[in-house]
């Protein structure tokens, strides 16, 4: 871990100023890097893609002591595993450039490469030649199309990772996934499942060139496909191992799926409103429907 000598105390400084501007979609595209702020995204990306991490950048109170305890302690997982971190360089830094790099660090903010994240889904590999995690077979891919609000995106995000999602893709005129919101709703998922970028047409045509269905999910349907609820879904689940790959579908925010878009759908599944809710939100939707599925086919019937 190459340690950085002395403190990092003008808060004016170039070098913070770049670091800042990464918030910007333009200057992340321009430069190539991102900025993971918050202790728990900090430590997954180090933990996960150290090879993608540059800098660490830790705050320290007026006696040298670090502000977070978190971020001591991923200081030192770093300096504890330098054969996988030996190219990250840490900078301590006083409160006041904390603060002009990033309001929401907790303590702690990293610099890393974009490169090899939100890439298009047309690269991700598929089927019996996937290998995710050491698991190999049918996927499971969660596509949001449309979807705007960062604090939704990295939510989603997180859902897909916690409900065993091979990958989640962003379709058409999406969020940046990249974007520093994004990236602490996500809670470090972004570093452990691939966040990948298509358009509706080139959604439809990777699952029909692997041979996997996309599942819709919406209320209303179209006048000639119309929804299947969750549950009689479920039922209709394989037991075994005959699953096939398959991309769940959501929609934007306020609007839901196109009529076009829904119309070519393999299937279009809908959550019953048990209550007098009018409807449940994206990132609930995405928690019931994707939990639902991945327990449905762990454990054979629910």
């Amino acid at each position: 871990m190459p340690l950085t000598q002395g403190t990092m105390t003008n808060p004016n400084a170039d070098r913070v100023r770049r670091i800042a501007e990464l918030t910007r979609a333009k200057t992340r595209r321009k430069v190539g890097r991102m900025l993971v702020e918050a202790p728990q995204a900090v430590r997954e990306a180090v933990t996960f893609h150290p090879e993608r991490v540059e800098d660490v950048y830790i705050a320290i109170d007026e006696d040298g002591n670090t502000v977070s305890a978190r971020a001591a302690e991923i200081a030192a997982y770093i300096m504890g595993h330098k054969d996988e971190c030996g190219g990250i360089y840490v900078h301590y830094v006083t409160q006041r450039v904390m603060d002009a790099i990033s309001g929401d660090a907790q303590g702690i903010a990293a610099v890393a490469s974009t490169k090899g994240m939100a890439g298009r889904l047309a690269d991700f590999a598929a089927g019996g030649d996937n290998d995710v995690d050491g698991r190999r077979g049918p996927l499971t891919i969660a596509a949001f199309w449309q979807v705007r609000d960062p604090g939704n995106a990295g939510t989603v995000i997180r859902t897909a990772d916690a409900a065993g999602a091979d990958a989640v893709v962003f379709v058409d005129d999406c969020v940046d996934p990249l974007g520093p919101k994004v990236v602490r709703s996500t809670a470090g998922s972004l570093f452990h499942i691939p966040v990948l970028r298509a358009s509706v047409d080139e959604l439809f045509a990777w699952n029909a060139d692997h041979n996997a269905s996309v599942l819709a999910a919406d209320v209303r349907g179209t006048g000639d496909l119309k929804p299947v609820p969750l549950p009689e879904l479920l039922a209709a689940e394989p037991k075994d191992d005959a699953h096939t790959s398959r991309s769940i579908l959501f929609g934007n925010e306020a609007r839901g799926l196109d009529d076009d878009i829904l119309e070519r759908c393999d299937g279009i599944v809908s959550i019953p409103i048990y209550g007098k809710a009018e409807s449940l939100n994206l990132a609930t939707s995405a928690a019931v429907l994707l939990y639902s599925l991945a327990m449905s086919s762990h454990v054979g019937k629910m």
